[in-house]
């Protein structure tokens, strides 16, 4: 069996890895590189393997890192199914549509630079009449059921508690006689975390493939969240300003709505209104309520009791653009959850353009900012900024947690592969950036790995 690894190597985006086994090639993930412009553009232009070539390709969750270039895929002429659960499939439908849009707006806009230039303009990625024929290749398989792949390639999805849908990837290999159990970890989920059940533990496992996003870093509790939000909605409240909070539309904002709920049921928050807004997040919080059978026990009480976690008064989910510009001259204090989540596009870009001069506002980053982003300079405390292409100055205050993140930390990746049982014989860390990659790698071969990877991008490796 041999493994190629196209993305998600040393960096935490464009997952795209390649099995190949028995003459047959299986494709782990099909993600968007998101990073610099130009480096993007070319990387998601080339698919660096023959698609034609490829017999099945398995999607662990919907997160366009993870998803964002099967349209590209298919259109280069990929004829096989696209494995994934039904409430991937079901987010799929919306993102990638939502990618679709936000490839045709951006190419528009970096076009009307070039033609002024004198320059060739571009085309856009894909575009939405590219994502039809992308969905009509899914074919869904829900949690503990089996389905072979290929001929020696068996498949079995778990339940990851990353967000909705997203699943260890399971593969039973017979090769040469001999069986052994691969997992992919995907994104792995934390336990104890709201609305979705804990990740399953696969035991006896003998070949790992892991991410490894917070490889090197352990997360506060969650309680320490809700207090944050509490008391920056008392701030901003005292302060008639703004919280901003740029969220990924699928997991991360449906948490913090949730714990919104839970402040505004026991009268932490008062009367601040909040808005989601952005169409995606909307969307996605309509899949969720469409898979009550993916909640935990917590969530399920809740919404057996009346008490429905993704809305409650003072709670509006902005409907078209006009009442999202109403929003940027608006009086506060108002709470505005936004995506992207790592503020390179979406809604949020024109929320912060209106807010970050304002030094009674406050920015609250809630997830991973990967390198060279935005999200990662505001982190970072920058004194300038640039959105659109016009700098403004960081004024606002820039608070950020890590406690929602819906990726397993450290200790939370240990324990899970402690859980797992013997020791694997071979482990590829991926999904990280350097240093988590080597703290990870590590505490793997002090757990008993037999051999522990840190992949070049491309390489080969025999497994």
């Amino acid at each position: 069996m041999q493994l190629q690894l196209h993305g998600a190597v040393q960096n935490t985006t464009g997952s795209m890895h390649l099995i190949t086994v028995n003459g047959h090639r299986v494709l782990l993930e099909c993600g968007l590189y998101q990073g610099h412009r130009k480096e993007a553009f070319e990387k998601n232009r080339n698919i660096p393997f023959d698609p034609k070539s490829v017999d099945c390709c398995v999607l662990s969750h919907a997160h366009i890192d993870h998803s964002g270039n099967l349209p590209s895929l298919v259109k280069s002429q990929y004829d096989g199914p696209i494995v994934s659960t039904p409430p991937t499939r079901g987010l799929c439908e919306i993102m990638l549509a939502d990618s679709a849009y936000l490839q045709v707006q951006d190419v528009e806009y970096v076009n009307k630079k070039r033609i002024r230039q004198g320059k060739n303009p571009f085309e856009p990625l894909y575009t939405p009449d590219d994502v039809g024929p992308a969905l009509s290749a899914f074919e869904p398989l829900d949690y503990e059921e089996n389905r072979e792949l290929v001929p020696g390639v068996e498949l079995t999805f778990h339940d990851a508690g990353h967000i909705l849908g997203s699943a260890l990837v399971e593969l039973r290999v017979t090769e040469n006689g001999a069986t052994r159990r691969l997992l992919f970890t995907g994104d792995m989920g934390r336990e104890d975390m709201p609305i979705l059940k804990d990740p399953v533990v696969v035991e006896e496992v003998d070949l790992l493939i892991t991410e490894s996003t917070y490889g090197n870093r352990t997360h506060p509790g969650s309680q320490d969240v809700k207090e944050i939000l509490a008391e920056l909605c008392t701030q901003v409240a005292r302060n008639e300003a703004r919280l901003i909070i740029p969220a990924f539309s699928v997991g991360r904002t449906q948490q913090i709505i949730y714990f919104l709920n839970e402040l505004y049921t026991i009268d932490r928050i008062g009367d601040v209104p909040v808005f989601v807004d952005s169409p995606l997040s909307t969307r996605a919080t309509a899949v969720h309520e469409k898979h009550p059978e993916c909640y935990d026990e917590e969530t399920a009480d809740l919404l057996r009791s009346g008490n429905d976690p993704f809305r409650f008064p003072h709670l509006t989910y902005t409907q078209d653009v006009e009442e999202s510009k109403k929003l940027n001259h608006m009086q506060g204090p108002a709470v505005i959850i936004s995506a992207s989540g790592m503020c390179e596009g979406g809604r949020v870009l024109h929320h912060l353009a209106h807010s970050v001069e304002d030094e009674r506002n406050v920015i609250l980053i809630v997830g991973y900012q990967a390198r060279h982003t935005l999200g990662r300079r505001l982190v970072e405390g920058v004194e300038t900024v640039k959105i659109f292409g016009d700098e403004y100055e960081l004024r606002a205050q820039v608070k950020a947690v890590n406690a929602l993140s819906a990726h397993a930390d450290h200790d939370e990746l240990m324990h899970y592969f402690t859980a797992m049982g013997p020791e694997v014989e071979a482990a590829v860390v991926v999904h990280g950036e350097n240093d988590a990659v080597t703290q990870l790698a590590a505490d793997l071969e002090d757990l008993g790995a037999g051999h522990v990877i840190q992949p070049e991008e491309g390489q080969p490796y025999e497994l």
